[in-house]
């Protein structure tokens, strides 16, 4: 209540410029302004500008922005939940000494998905992990909304695969809610009886999402992997269909991404998601005291 009040208040004043920067995560170097930066292997020591929320890949084993920091373990070698909530206690301490806020994990993606030691045996150890971190103080993005079991490959191999959702993937994701998670990431797989477009620019995609219950903030996988040339109408074709965070590896990227966001913001468009984005840096704030 009071980081939903906080935001609701925040919102007032708030240039349209200032709303399309909110939106978007960035990679480094990034523009002053952004809601947030993405701290990847070889940028940690790059400035961040100020206000930014930094986000980080901090999955364990060979998927770590951070390679010296934990989780040590890849997702598939965690043996119980208590493991994975343990793990996930120590990754937000490391975090937040390197002054990271979100951990852009846990993989919520069933076991047989195409990700192999980057899925947990169990969607319950990958909530645990979660758990694990909201308690350290550290945000959680979990991933890939709305699964990719159904997929034969990763998305950040083969773009244009298509597989039938099942059940079965989604179940994780109303555990992940039902646990307080604050934030989801969709991910970029083409689902049939879905929609025809990849789940991060299709709004049946989101719909799904908020039936769960959900509240929080929904993040796009990386746009810039749809190709750089059309980051800007990737970004408002995101937003359109559902997104409140928008993410690219690439500052040039996020910095024409905010450009092409700024008319939706005039017209109010982005306040849903402006609001959304605040009480979860609000709540970020409360958890990191």
């Amino acid at each position: 209540m009071v980081a939903a009040l906080l935001a609701a208040a925040a919102l007032v004043g708030v240039t349209p410029q200032q709303k399309a920067a909110l939106l978007v995560v960035s990679g480094l170097p990034a523009a002053p302004g952004v809601g947030g930066v993405l701290v990847q292997r070889g940028t940690a020591a790059v400035a961040r500008p100020p206000g930014a929320l930094a986000y980080a890949d901090q999955e364990g084993g060979e998927v770590r922005s951070f390679a010296g920091l934990p989780p040590a373990h890849a997702a598939a070698d965690v043996r119980s939940a208590g493991e994975a909530y343990a793990s996930g206690v120590a990754t937000a301490a490391a975090l937040r000494r390197v002054r990271v806020d979100v951990d852009l994990a846990p993989v919520l993606d069933l076991a047989d998905g195409p990700l192999g030691a980057r899925q947990f045996r169990s969607p319950l150890y990958a909530v645990a992990f979660a758990r694990g971190l909201a308690a350290g103080g550290v945000g959680t993005c979990v991933k890939h909304f709305p699964g990719l079991g159904p997929l034969p490959a990763s998305t950040d191999a083969r773009l244009y695969d298509r597989g039938v959702l099942r059940d079965a993937d989604i179940a994780p994701y109303r555990d992940a809610i039902e646990a307080g998670i604050q934030c989801v990431m969709v991910g970029h797989g083409i689902y049939r009886g879905l929609g025809t477009r990849r789940a991060a620019l299709e709004p049946a995609a989101y719909a799904l999402l908020r039936s769960l219950g959900f509240d929080g903030v929904a993040i796009t996988d990386s746009l810039g992997i749809l190709g750089s040339d059309m980051a800007p109408l990737w970004a408002v074709e995101a937003v359109r269909a559902g997104a409140d965070l928008v993410l690219f590896t690439d500052g040039n990227d996020a910095r024409r991404a905010v450009q092409a966001l700024v008319p939706l913001a005039r017209r109010g468009a982005l306040d849903e998601h402006v609001r959304r984005v605040l009480r979860f840096r609000a709540l970020l704030r409360e958890r990191g005291r």
